[in-house]
């Protein structure tokens, strides 16, 4: 591992003037399980780390009449330990409890789960579906994007040079709203997903229909796919096992999978179908309570 300098600002300007001097030399460390891992292996010629953990901003985690608010570096452990981030957010409590095992999630950052941007990313589809936003902060100023948005590629997201993630905002869920997010995995714990599924949904007050829904895959395309002919076909559909099994089939068509060594196209493809059946069903038992 190349030898680099490491750096603690107090605030979003200090960061941002570090990660501006050094251009792509620099990373910034929210929990460092990712990004010490890929330094080892010399992926980056790397100058200077600049951890955000002392950046008041980064390290906020507030829920409230307005939604939810994330900071760059807060660890997992403190996401599902939460009350109203459990009550309110289930299907982001489901992706950041499964990110490593409680060792990893005691440093481990959604945020720099999402700036990883790896497609099987545990942390990711769960905030697409919420409709997240990243909120972030650079020299030309502060921009904010859609986290659906964010991931433009294996290892690569819309963060250009200079910039940092400070923090990801999302909605309050709507009422007789619910989420669910779940993978599959080869083993038990702690591997990375083969195939995942988040979906929320949001049911009339009758409890029998779909109002909206929102799908997202991970680990079968480059990025996370957002499975919006699913998404849409449920509106205003009642909740039944056929509208259910033809949202789940839709989804399979939208994954573009490769055959590796974790999976097949077709096995893959094959788990999304299930997976999305269940979430789907899961989120409907969430919003009726």
């Amino acid at each position: 591992m190349h030898p680099f300098n490491y750096v603690a600002p107090k605030t979003v300007e200090e960061a941002v003037n570090v990660l501006e001097k050094h251009g792509d030399k620099a990373r910034p460390l929210a929990g460092g399980t990712d990004l010490l891992v890929q330094a080892r292996g010399n992926k980056w010629d790397l100058e200077a780390v600049v951890d955000v953990k002392k950046i008041p901003e980064a390290m906020k985690l507030e829920a409230s009449d307005d939604g939810l608010i994330i900071g760059s570096g807060v660890p997992c452990y403190q996401i599902y330990e939460n009350e109203e981030v459990k009550k309110h957010y289930a299907g982001i409590v489901d992706g950041a409890f499964i990110i490593g095992g409680i060792q990893i999630q005691s440093r481990a950052a959604i945020g720099g789960n999402l700036c990883n941007a790896a497609p099987s990313g545990d942390a990711i589809c769960p905030l697409i579906v919420y409709g997240a936003t990243a909120n972030i902060a650079g020299p030309n100023g502060e921009r904010k994007i859609a986290v659906e948005d964010f991931c433009i590629g294996p290892g690569k997201t819309v963060i250009k040079n200079g910039e940092l993630l400070v923090s990801i905002s999302v909605p309050k869920p709507a009422k007789r709203s619910g989420a669910a997010y779940e993978r599959f995995i080869p083993r038990n714990e702690m591997d990375i997903a083969v195939a995942a599924v988040a979906v929320s949904v949001v049911i009339d007050n009758t409890g029998e229909n779909f109002e909206s829904v929102n799908i997202a895959l991970a680990s079968v395309g480059p990025t996370p796919i957002v499975a919006r002919k699913a998404s849409d076909y449920l509106a205003g559909k009642p909740i039944n096992d056929a509208s259910i099994s033809e949202a789940a089939s839709i989804a399979k068509d939208e994954a573009s999978p490769i055959s590796d060594m974790r999976g097949t196209i077709e096995h893959r493809k094959h788990l999304i179908e299930v997976i999305t059946n269940r979430m789907i069903k899961e989120s409907v038992k969430r919003a009726r309570g």
